[in-house]
């Protein structure tokens, strides 16, 4: 529990009024509102997670907020980025949070870290609040605040989404456990989808937000019993929670410094494979397919390895769909086949990634193919507007 002097806290009329639904709850009251106040919270990420943990902790009282976020709003954020706004489109993430913010409570500090927090800076901002919040969605982020919080011994309120799923759970508390024990070494890069890629249930990162911020507010308060050694399980589809006890790993790894964590994470060398593979791929513009499709030519085949429900929402006239993950079981492999017949085989994927993975696997079996440089999305910019993006 944190420990502020509340006898330098004293709450204005407009606090009362503001917080009287606090104030008569005996496990609140004065004192736990007063802390609310007397608190400091720093929130990693304006994203899903970041949008309602932030509205409920300003509406809340916590005194002093800090945000980092190096992003700007884009118009696919707003179906689940509910603290932004259509007119902050292009805008930086963290002016539209603190604008939202003292929209809800204007007596709230705000710090804005307009910045990707790193190795070089992560302590120096973390060590200046009471709580850190995890809102952020990829692994090497996630390790650095979990590192950075062991060492400067904060408690870290983690979240995760992912398509209809969700966790949550609060690191480095109270003696329990911290990220490491809950995965100890990082998945290899591109097993698991971006939200970009395999896209999310606008609703969820709201019931996981919302659970961060409880978490943060019990915490903050000293009351109730936090989820510190439990990794609570969220599915949407089924309405169900579920909760797995996490224990501290008595031989983990001693956390002593920051390291380099997209080196620990293997993304360069996963990026140095990506490029050494796509080298190897050729390539033509979407202004260049458009002149072969254009020309009348016959002697070609356009693959689409998107998912069905991808293709159903836009598609290049002419492309036939095979997925990746068929391509990737060997099912698909044998379809092209068929389907190539000596032809010139050309592939996309919504913007290039997927269908140079099926191109290098394609090639091991013998079938040689030309990638679609940005795939779909850029047919959308470049050739035909009416070709929806997503």
């Amino acid at each position: 529990m944190l420990n502020p002097n509340l006898d330098q806290i004293q709450l204005t009329q407009d606090d009362y009024e503001r917080y009287s639904r606090h104030l008569i709850l005996p496990e609140v009251g004065l004192e736990g509102q007063k802390r609310l106040k007397a608190a400091s919270v720093l929130c990693i990420g304006t994203g899903g997670l970041g949008s309602p943990l932030l509205l409920y902790l300003a509406a809340a009282g916590i005194g002093r907020i800090g945000i980092v976020d190096f992003d700007v709003v884009d118009t696919s954020n707003l179906q689940r980025q509910v603290i932004h706004g259509t007119s902050w489109v292009g805008k930086p993430k963290i002016e539209s949070a603190k604008n939202r913010i003292h929209e809800i409570n204007p007596h709230c500090q705000v710090d804005l870290y307009e910045t990707r927090l790193s190795a070089e800076n992560a302590l120096d901002i973390i060590r200046l609040y009471d709580v850190v919040v995890d809102g952020t969605d990829n692994f090497p982020t996630r390790y650095l605040v979990n590192d950075a919080c062991v060492l400067e011994n904060k408690p870290n309120v983690y979240g995760s989404i992912f398509r209809f799923e969700g966790q949550a759970t609060v690191f480095n508390y109270e003696g329990g456990p911290n990220y490491r024990d809950l995965y100890p070494e990082p998945p290899p890069p591109g097993m698991v989808p971006s939200c970009a890629e395999g896209g999310v249930l606008g609703i969820l990162p709201g019931i996981i937000g919302v659970i961060q911020a409880t978490e943060t507010v019990k915490i903050v308060m000293g009351q109730g019993n936090t989820l510190s050694g439990r990794l609570l399980l969220y599915n949407a589809l089924e309405m169900q929670f579920r909760e797995l006890k996490l224990r501290p790993n008595p031989v983990r790894p001693v956390i002593e410094k920051l390291i380099d964590y997209e080196q620990f994470c293997g993304i360069p060398q996963a990026q140095a494979q990506e490029a050494e593979e796509q080298a190897a791929i050729q390539e033509i513009t979407v202004a260049q397919l458009k002149q072969l499709l254009d020309s009348g030519a016959d002697d070609f085949t356009l693959l689409d390895v998107r998912n069905p429900h991808e293709y159903e929402i836009a598609r290049i006239p002419g492309s036939v769909l095979i997925p990746l993950s068929e391509i990737e079981s060997g099912t698909g492999v044998d379809k092209i086949k068929e389907l190539f017949n000596g032809d010139r085989l050309y592939a996309h994927c919504k913007m290039g990634g997927r269908s140079a993975k099926a191109l290098a696997i394609l090639k091991q079996a013998g079938i040689e193919g030309v990638n679609v440089k940005g795939g779909i999305t850029a047919w959308s910019k470049e050739i035909d507007p009416s070709v929806p993006t997503y």
